[in-house]
Formats: C-alpha cells, sequence, structure tokens
C-alpha cells in the first residue's frame, strides 16, 4: 500500500521523489558534470567506509518513504559502479512505492540490463548528449565509442526497462546540432528524449548563459519537422514538459531550470551516498543523516531530523537565480542528477 503520509515544506511542497546517489565515482568525465582537471587522479572521491551500506540505504529510505516520497530514482555519479546495485534496488523494491528507476551513462548498461530487470528497476534513463561519435567523445571525456551506449539502450529495451528515457543536456554551439538526430533516434526506438537546458550546477563546470539554449527556442525546432501534443504531466511535481510526437510512440521532454523555473512545485529530496540529505540540486549543503545513524539513533529521531528539514526547506534557487548567490554549490556528481 501506498504511504499516506505527506510531510509539506514551508511552501507546501509534498516531500514526494527521493534520489538516492549509489557512488560519487563515475567512468565518464562529462563537461558540465565531472570536469577531469577537477575531477582527475589527484582528487579525494569517498572511502568505501565512508559510502551508506545496503542496509543504510535501505533504512534510510524506508523512513523517507514513510514521510511520503512514493518514487526513487537511483543516480551517482555512475551507479553502476556500485557492486550491490543488484542486492539495494531487491531491497527498494519491496518498499511501498510507485517506481523504481536508475539513471546511468549507459556505458555499462548492455552485460547488466537483465540483472537490473530482475532486481525489480522497472525504467532506466540514459544520459546520451550526442550520437555523434566526436562530439560524444569530446562532452564525455573517454574513449568509448557511442555505439556502447546505443548497445546499453537496447538492452533496457529488450528486457522491458521501459519506457527508457534519454536525457540531453544542450549547450549552445557545442552538441545543439545534432538536436533533430536524437529526435530522430527517439522516433525510431520508441523512447522518451528530454532536452535539458544547461545549468549551473555545482562550481566546476564552467556554465555560462550564454550557452543555455532556452527550451521554447528547442520546441520551436522540433515542431517545424514534427507535430507535438501536449501531453497531461503523469503526476504532480513532473518536472519535464512532455509532448507526443505525431504518428510515433515516442514523446518528447522539456527540463527548463533556468528560462521556466519549476521551483514551486518540487517534490525531490536527494541522499548522498554518503549518507546527507539534500533537498535542492543546487544547495551548498544537506543534513548529515550519516553521523546520528551510525552512532544509534532510532528511526523515529532520523524521521525527526527529517520532517524537520523538509518542514523548514524554502528552496527556490532556480526562481531566484542571481539574487542570493552561492558561495559554493554542490557538485552534481556528489548529490547525483
Amino acid at each position: 500500500m501506498i504511504p499516506q503520509a505527506e510531510t509539506l515544506d514551508r511552501r507546501g511542497r509534498p516531500l514526494a521523489d527521493l534520489r538516492i546517489s549509489l557512488t560519487d565515482r563515475c567512468n565518464f568525465r562529462c563537461r558540465y558534470c565531472m570536469p577531469r582537471e577537477f575531477f582527475g587522479a589527484g582528487h579525494h572521491f569517498l572511502a568505501a567506509d565512508e559510502v551508506l551500506s545496503p542496509n543504510e540505504i535501505h533504512r534510510l529510505a524506508a523512513i523517507i518513504v514513510g514521510l511520503g516520497a512514493r518514487r526513487i530514482r537511483l543516480t551517482g555519479g555512475e551507479p553502476l559502479l556500485r557492486r550491490e546495485i543488484s542486492e539495494i534496488a531487491a531491497s527498494l523494491a519491496e518498499l511501498p512505492i510507485e517506481d523504481l528507476a536508475l539513471t546511468t551513462n549507459g556505458a555499462l548498461l548492455a552485460s547488466r540490463a537483465a540483472d537490473l530487470a530482475a532486481a525489480s528497476i522497472r525504467r532506466v534513463t540514459i544520459s546520451l548528449d550526442s550520437l555523434d561519435q566526436a562530439t560524444f567523445a569530446r562532452l564525455s571525456d573517454v574513449r568509448l565509442q557511442v555505439s556502447q551506449v546505443v548497445a546499453g539502450i537496447d538492452a533496457a529495451i529488450a528486457v522491458g526497462l521501459t519506457p527508457v528515457r534519454l536525457n540531453c543536456v544542450v549547450q549552445r554551439g557545442v552538441n545543439d546540432g545534432g538536436v533533430e538526430d536524437l529526435v530522430d533516434f527517439a522516433i525510431g526506438r520508441s523512447l522518451a528524449l528530454r532536452f535539458i537546458e544547461f545549468m549551473d550546477v555545482g562550481e566546476t563546470n564552467g556554465w555560462n548563459l550564454q550557452r543555455v539554449i532556452p527550451s521554447a527556442e528547442l520546441r520551436e525546432r522540433i515542431a517545424a519537422r514534427h507535430g507535438l501534443r501536449p501531453l497531461t504531466p503523469a503526476h504532480d511535481g513532473e518536472v519535464a514538459r512532455r509532448y507526443a510526437i505525431d504518428g510515433s510512440a515516442a514523446e518528447i521532454g522539456f527540463i527548463s531550470s533556468v528560462t521556466e523555473p519549476f521551483c514551486g512545485g518540487c517534490s525531490r529530496a536527494r541522499l548522498t551516498a554518503d549518507g546527507h540529505l539534500v533537498t535542492c540540486l543546487f544547495a551548498a549543503g544537506g543534513l548529515d543523516l550519516a553521523t546520528p545513524l551510525r552512532r544509534g539513533a532510532g528511526d523515529s529521531d532520523l524521521s525527526e531530523l527529517i520532517q524537520e528539514t523538509w518542514h523548514n526547506r524554502d528552496d527556490a534557487y532556480s526562481e531566484r537565480r542571481g539574487e542570493r548567490p552561492l558561495i559554493s554549490k554542490i557538485e552534481m556528481s556528489y548529490v547525483g542528477g
């Protein structure tokens, strides 16, 4: 049975979605997330004993589900680098939730898709910023063929991790020339494609407003080639504005944090790999849950900490962008997307 509890913040937004980062490590060095000059050989990643164990993840997730979370998504870093991912997923699937999904760069997905499906992962989202090999290599900064990611997409389709979703972060003058190719690719495989505005997450991705392509501009471009019909949101707090494509089972969505902020409906809490509860993607920090958990705090004590933090939440960074700039924002690879 889906939990009936509802935990509201100061703006009346419920805690309905939980994103769990399984690791801060990744096998890509994407320029907008983990640029190599900051996340190279000398970077300090979390030690094994700093990362939440599968049992600790389950316990904290169960408490947050009890406070109203209905949907869980596993993220990273790259979550497929976590050896216990199938164990973790199977455990979380036992909770009374509506959806259990995974976001991945897709490089390891071809060999793991069947295991994920067996562990009750329902859907996967694959980050894919270009189908062009040169552009893909430049953005991901790894020696990997984009065909390996495509193989992962096809494997996910084959085992029923559907609808498979693609996420593309679009940057002007970087990968915007491949938008139409991605749309055609999505149509050919009946995928759900999301175009995401380039965001100023963290402090290392070289964000520049001039490289942001407004979603309205992309919608106009795509609509010039394909008929688009607005779709009703699947649930409250859905961040993508979705469109059906005439004559296709595919859909297109636009996530417009910069030009069309959706802070007013944000229902997401994020649990970092080392057990911090973060209430905004653009936050400067989070609530440490790992320390009290490991010192013997009971479930009711942890629940009270989480409730108090959510009750006091007033995050609206995208609506207030530039008004009160943060000194230092958490990197996306640490908090999850």
